[in-house]
């Protein structure tokens, strides 16, 4: 490709709305531009990588034994009523209505299509296990849409889905998608971690998360210094030691405008871990929807808000009101655990705890020396803390760590969640109706375009691994004379004949601004042809960010091959 006909328009400043780093570079090298909130255009330069991407996700799922099929993205409402998800998925489900007045949705996710489709094609077990998988725009409209390709409302996402007899089989092919998503990752070059995640508004049982490992991520994953268990902060089992304090009769204690757990810990001159932060929540969804829910965790700890939904079954939980605590016999401020009229759940890390400190549940007053099985009823210990850095692992002796991530890939067993509800029926060896269990499995395509940027850059710009750059070489013409053109068109041509894909940046432009935008798009391998270097019968090579050598003009060509051979790998 000549740079001189090839739509990139490069920029020189880094954006002024773009935060992270794969924002700025991926508009400054005109690889994608803005269209409105959340939804981005892929100019050819970033095309071309998105392509690569998505080659390397085809092969090995292929590879994997799953078919790639191309459903629409616009989905019949009734299908999403069917499963139950009209409403509950949120407001993230952009839902219009035709000129015939029927209700659809722009699809976030295919489960309701793919099981529409399966249901009415599967008649017997022999026909398990399938696995059917896309590559396709999904739109999800995020409330808050930032960090450009990191957290989109339209995206790119490699979906799969697949169906089986009985839980086994759907064991065996979520441990073969596994190790299909580890050659993915690896391929792109990329430093990830899979880790336990909890399954959220898609459902099921097992799952993991895939993450790329940068200081830019959304996503605190925690994991172990001794063991290989790794997990999202929402589901991460992690512990820490009892706290002690004082053995006394339980007493009050006045705490005059002194609210929270930090400042109360300072008031009373005690260690703030001994401190029971009370926090009240209204249950959202499931059969205790609207219940009233009080949780304790100590007061150096946070609360995992998801972790709390799943232990009192429901789908989520709300802060409630201060109308809402004054109804179970709380004060806003002062709430404690002892006497509230509502159930209550406890961190298990605070079993057997004595000599805390908790609210009263009267104005500018705490409760000392609360012993937690002696003054506390009808209790219910469950995991609800957030795991920390340097806490105890939840499945050997060793230390947590924190590290930052974004999330690239999701797998799931889902089960009969929707096959279900979707009636995906087979007969069974037995000759008899069987519901289908199901599996899925997502990757963030256009995702993945950021993620690979937010490891793979310097202070010059992108710096993409050879395997996904929009183009191998970038052939860089320094002068103007009838002889360096027609030196540099030749290699130009050697390099196309050989199937290497090259950047010819014959412009009119002065030399820094061609080697600056050969840095910024990131171009792997550089091979320059100047008037002072072929006077000599030279031209210079050298990869991206290093020195170049001189080599014959007649082996330029032989030794850029060679160079792009070490450079792949």
């Amino acid at each position: 490709m000549r740079y001189s006909k090839f739509f990139v328009p490069t920029l020189r400043d880094d954006p002024a709305d773009a935060e992270v780093i794969s924002h700025k570079l991926l508009l400054r090298a005109g690889f994608i531009r803005r269209v409105t909130s959340g939804v981005y255009d892929y100019l050819p330069i970033g095309l071309r990588v998105l392509r690569k991407i998505e080659a390397v996700v085809r092969d090995e799922m292929d590879r994997a034994g799953a078919q790639e099929l191309l459903m629409p993205m616009v989905q019949p409402g009734e299908l999403w009523e069917k499963s139950g998800r009209m409403e509950k998925y949120g407001p993230e489900l952009l839902k219009f209505q035709d000129r015939h007045d029927h209700q659809s949705c722009l699809g976030p996710t295919h489960e309701e299509v793919i099981c529409d489709l399966v249901s009415r094609e599967l008649r017997s077990y022999k026909q398990l296990p399938m696995n059917l998988y896309q590559i396709q725009a999904k739109f999800r409209d995020e409330i808050r849409p930032r960090f450009g390709l990191m957290r989109g409302r339209e995206f790119i996402m490699k979906d799969a889905y697949s169906f089986h007899a009985d839980e086994a089989c759907l064991a065996a092919e979520y441990r073969n998608m596994f190790n299909a998503y580890c050659s993915i990752f690896s391929r792109l070059g990329l430093k990830f971690r899979p880790v336990e995640a909890d399954t959220g508004s898609i459902g099921g049982n097992n799952s993991h998360e895939f993450h790329v490992l940068a200081e830019s991520g959304e996503d605190l994953i925690a994991h172990c210094d001794a063991c290989d268990y790794a997990a999202n902060v929402e589901k991460a089992v992690s512990g820490r030691n009892l706290p002690q304090g004082i053995v006394a009769d339980l007493a009050e204690v006045q705490t005059p405008d002194v609210t929270s757990a930090e400042d109360v810990a300072a008031f009373l001159s005690i260690d703030v871990g001994l401190l029971v932060k009370t926090l009240v929540y209204r249950a959202v969804g499931g059969e205790v929807d609207g219940e009233i829910i009080a949780a304790c965790v100590r007061g150096d700890d946070q609360l995992q808000e998801i972790k709390l939904a799943h232990a009192i079954g429901a789908d989520g939980v709300e802060m409630a009101t201060d109308a809402e605590i004054s109804s179970i016999g709380g004060v806003t401020g002062f709430v404690g655990p002892k006497g509230l009229k509502c159930r209550l759940l406890l961190d298990r890390t605070l079993a057997g705890a004595v000599g805390l400190v908790a609210g009263a549940n009267r104005k500018d007053l705490h409760l000392t020396c609360l012993d937690v099985e002696r003054d506390l009823d009808s209790v219910v210990f469950a995991d609800l803390r957030e795991t920390r850095a340097g806490d105890r692992c939840g499945r050997c002796s060793g230390s947590m760590q924190l590290s930052r991530g974004i999330e690239v890939g999701h797998v799931f067993e889902l089960g009969t969640r929707y096959s279900e509800p979707m009636e995906v029926l087979f007969q069974d060896q037995g000759g008899k109706r069987a519901t289908a269990t199901m599996g899925c499995y997502g990757i963030g395509v256009s995702r993945l375009l950021a993620a690979i940027v937010e490891q793979c850059y310097d202070e010059s710009g992108i710096a993409w691994p050879a395997n996904l750059a929009p183009f191998k070489v970038g052939l860089i013409t320094m002068g103007k004379s009838e002889a360096v053109n027609e030196a540099s068109e030749a290699i130009y041509r050697q390099l196309l004949d050989a199937g290497v894909e090259v950047l010819w940046d014959e412009r009119n432009e002065r030399p820094g601004v061609k080697f600056k935008d050969a840095e910024l798009i990131g171009l792997p391998i550089q091979v320059v042809i100047g008037d002072r270097g072929l006077a000599d019968g030279n031209a210079e090579i050298g990869l991206r960010g290093g020195d170049r050598k001189s080599v014959p003009i007649a082996d330029a060509v032989a030794e850029t091959l060679d160079m792009l051979q070490g450079a792949t790998g």
